[in-house]
This record gives C-alpha cells, sequence and structure tokens, in this order.
C-alpha cells in the first residue's frame, strides 16, 4: 500500500502520541508499505511552528527531510498539477494545505492517513 501521510499523522507518528490510531502506526510500520509525506506538510509544520502555534514540533520544523529520511518515508513535491487540481476542488474544505493532500492523495494514488472525515467527500481513500 502506499500512503501519504496527514500533517498531524507525521507529528504524532515522530512524537509517539497515542492520538495515532494502532490501525494508522501499523500501517506506516508495515514493511511492505510505502510511506510518503508531503512539501505541503513541510510548510505547514513550519509556518505553524514560527508562530507558535506547533511548538512540540521542532525537530520537524527545523529538518523536515532529515526526520523524515530517518523514518524511512519519501518525500513528495508539490507539481504544478498537484496545485491545479488543488485550485479545482469544490469549497467543502479551505485549509490550503490539506486541499494539496488531498490533490496529491488522488493523483497519486496514494491512501491518505488522516483523522480528518471531511476528506471522504473528495474521494479519496483514507486509513485511520
Amino acid at each position: 500500500m502506499r500512503l501519504l501521510l496527514d500533517t498531524h499523522a507525521i507529528i504524532w507518528w515522530t512524537g509517539g502520541h497515542p492520538q495515532l490510531t494502532a490501525m494508522a502506526r501499523a500501517a506506516i510500520e508495515d514493511p511492505g508499505n510505502e510511506v510518503f509525506v508531503s512539501a505541503a506538510s513541510a510548510m505547514e509544520i513550519a509556518t505553524k511552528f514560527r508562530l507558535g502555534k506547533l511548538p512540540d514540533a521542532e525537530r520537524l520544523a527545523v529538518d523536515f527531510a532529515g526526520e523524515a529520511a530517518a523514518d524511512g518515508f519519501q518525500t513528495l513535491s508539490i507539481s504544478v498539477e498537484h496545485g491545479q487540481k488543488a485550485g479545482e476542488l469544490p469549497i467543502l474544505h479551505k485549509d490550503p494545505f490539506d486541499r494539496f493532500l488531498i490533490a496529491q492523495a488522488i493523483m497519486e494514488d496514494l491512501v491518505l492517513v488522516s483523522n480528518e472525515q471531511l476528506f471522504d467527500g473528495f474521494g479519496v481513500k483514507r486509513l485511520w
């Protein structure tokens, strides 16, 4: 299975937080799965850390790529096509970071690891 971690899933994984469900943790740990993290999450974490909204995410805010590599995750850049798809999505969800993740999950055929039930309205495959 090819997984794309939502921003909170990355934070909770890295911090070992219990909010990450056993199903999500098992899927991330499964060596048969490919795990991706998005440039959108890197931007969201860096921005919110700088604003003081994510004080526990310093490691990710400072070295997102290094932390991803250490966990064996692959990074996923945002392409022009991802941006266009994100902009075309219906306005059910206004968060631009989430819109990028939804677009990437759809276009790259990835299962989105997220607790956001609102994502289901976009037709993405979601695991939580």
